[in-house]
């Protein structure tokens, strides 16, 4: 899996005009995608990383703060630009795979506690932000 984390002041998404998914105050947007081979361990190592990394206020953690946290799945984050003027998306997991594993990681951290908001997987989306610091990590699990 690989996320995108940017510590927010406030952030929502959109799908039609509509807000399907917002935290209102400080916390994490998670921009997450997975690739094919991803499943239940790298789910477990990136819930727990995104819990546990301590990159809010004064060094604290999404867990130690009850921060909540804006998921937002990200298909893109493993397009492949090497070749071409067109991106590659080979090595994103098709929905059907990534669908699942996207919602076990919100899963996983509401089982923690945390209030988790998230997009609509595969929808148009229109993320809104108000990035904190800024401070914004590039996480990829093993």
């Amino acid at each position: 899996m690989r996320a995108v984390l940017q510590r927010v002041t406030r952030a929502s998404v959109e799908v039609d005009s509509r807000i399907v998914g917002e935290i209102t105050r400080p916390g994490l947007l998670v921009l997450l995608g997975a690739t094919h081979d991803d499943g239940e361990e790298q789910c477990q190592w990136m819930a727990r990383k995104i819990h546990d990394l301590r990159i809010l206020g004064d060094e604290e953690s999404v867990g130690d703060l009850r921060a909540p946290v804006l998921i937002v799945s990200q298909f893109t984050l493993y397009a492949d630009v090497k070749k071409g003027r067109r991106p590659s998306w080979s090595k994103a997991a098709p929905g059907d795979v990534a669908e699942p594993l996207i919602e076990r990681v919100a899963q996983l951290l509401r089982e923690r506690g945390i209030e988790v908001a998230t997009g609509v997987f595969g929808a148009d989306m229109a993320v809104s932000l108000i990035n904190d610091g800024p401070v914004t990590l590039i996480v990829e699990s093993p």
